[in-house]
């Protein structure tokens, strides 16, 4: 993907004021992505997840239901505030080694997980990729963000939800075994962790742009390691692969748009505030979203989206839509790969008839939610 965009960039298919304009947007988008990236995996190496995940283990009380919402507990803040790829790369992990390890049937946390990793990624723009790219696009503050898309976020937790509580209720009976407590390595870099984790989390919603304070973390913590555990400190901390899949990717979709990709686009995403109207437009973003991928999907349909509700509803459509195709987000392959690594198997035909399930209920009603709360009547 990124040999193909600079290709398109070289040949001179993308012209080179289309591309100032688009890096001057995505350079910081991308800069954000990397350190938020390597401040995680340095959480996670610190013991973070892991004493997280010990202490709601103690908290469940041996009450499978009641560790369940725990993890869902942890998930949804885990995506919110630190992103989804968090939370299917570094959450998943312990959560599913924490039910394995208590005796619980593994798949109801791990499909937990990958669900909430996508539909509990709209309220904030740090969550998801493709809010920071309409943040940039709208102008507004995290607070604002999250008072435009506060009720579809909240439709896109309570409703796939519910639906694991009917699929799983059986298994989400009775009692577990605790598991034993975590114990830190190194206790200098784990307050080290939690406390650049207290302070980034405010700093994330404080309206300053996100790439200032994760880079301010990422170096905190990348000073602390090279003192503390200097071996931890690799190159593979770093995002290379979907870096370079998100820079080949805004490329192309430039490319595309330059010579008129918009124009094809707008009768399939419509026009209009109306709720039918903002239905077709999540729509459009769902097919897209699981025919390639959300990102480019977003990338596609955002200059036909316009206004800050229709662009709600787009990101409605490509962050809650890609529950059916195991490519239509990265998340989804990452949760995937970890699953594989702990020899947890998952049928993709059943996963796709589950999540398309979930998207029929959770998107209409997301948009429903949207335009009673933020669109016009029509």
């Amino acid at each position: 993907m990124l040999l193909a965009g600079l290709g398109c960039l070289l040949s001179g298919l993308l012209p080179w004021a289309a591309f100032g304009g688009l890096a001057g947007r995505t350079v910081p988008v991308l800069a954000f992505v990397v350190s938020m990236t390597l401040v995680t995996e340095l959480l996670d190496d610190a013991g973070i997840f892991r004493v997280v995940t010990a202490r709601l283990a103690a908290m469940g009380r041996e009450r499978v239901v009641l560790l369940w919402l725990l993890v869902i507990a942890l998930a949804t803040v885990s995506t919110v505030f630190l992103s989804l790829d968090t939370t299917a790369v570094l959450v998943t992990p312990v959560v599913v080694l924490l039910a394995v390890h208590a005796r619980i049937p593994p798949l109801p946390f791990a499909l937990t997980t990958i669900w909430l990793a996508n539909t509990a990624s709209l309220l904030l723009p740090v969550s998801n990729l493709t809010n920071l790219l309409a943040q940039s696009r709208l102008g507004l503050s995290p607070f604002s963000f999250a008072g435009l898309v506060w009720a579809p976020a909240l439709v896109g937790l309570l409703v796939p939800v519910g639906m694991l509580w009917l699929a799983f209720r059986r298994d989400l009976r009775g009692q577990y075994r605790p598991a034993a407590r975590h114990v830190v390595r190194d206790r200098v870099l784990f307050r080290c962790a939690v406390g650049t984790l207290a302070a980034l989390l405010p700093a994330l919603v404080s309206g300053v742009p996100v790439y200032i304070p994760a880079g301010a973390a990422a170096v905190f913590l990348g000073a602390v390691y090279a003192w503390r555990r200097p071996s931890t400190l690799k190159w593979s901390l770093l995002p290379w692969r979907p870096l370079m899949l998100a820079s080949g990717l805004f490329l192309l979709v430039e490319t595309l748009h330059a010579h008129g990709l918009s124009r094809i686009l707008a009768p399939v995403a419509g026009a209009g505030e109306g709720f039918l109207q903002l239905l077709q437009l999540a729509a459009a973003g769902v097919g897209a979203a699981n025919t390639v991928n959300n990102l480019p999907a977003y990338l596609a349909l955002e200059p036909v989206a316009g206004s800050p509700a229709r662009l709600a509803a787009l990101l409605i459509g490509v962050n809650f839509g890609p529950l059916v195709a195991p490519w239509a987000s990265l998340a989804t392959l990452l949760w995937h790969e970890r699953l594989q690594a702990q020899n947890v198997r998952i049928r993709w035909g059943g996963f796709a008839v589950a999540g398309l399930a979930a998207v029929m209920l959770t998107v209409p009603l997301a948009v429903l939610a949207l335009w009673v709360t933020a669109g016009r009547p029509g």
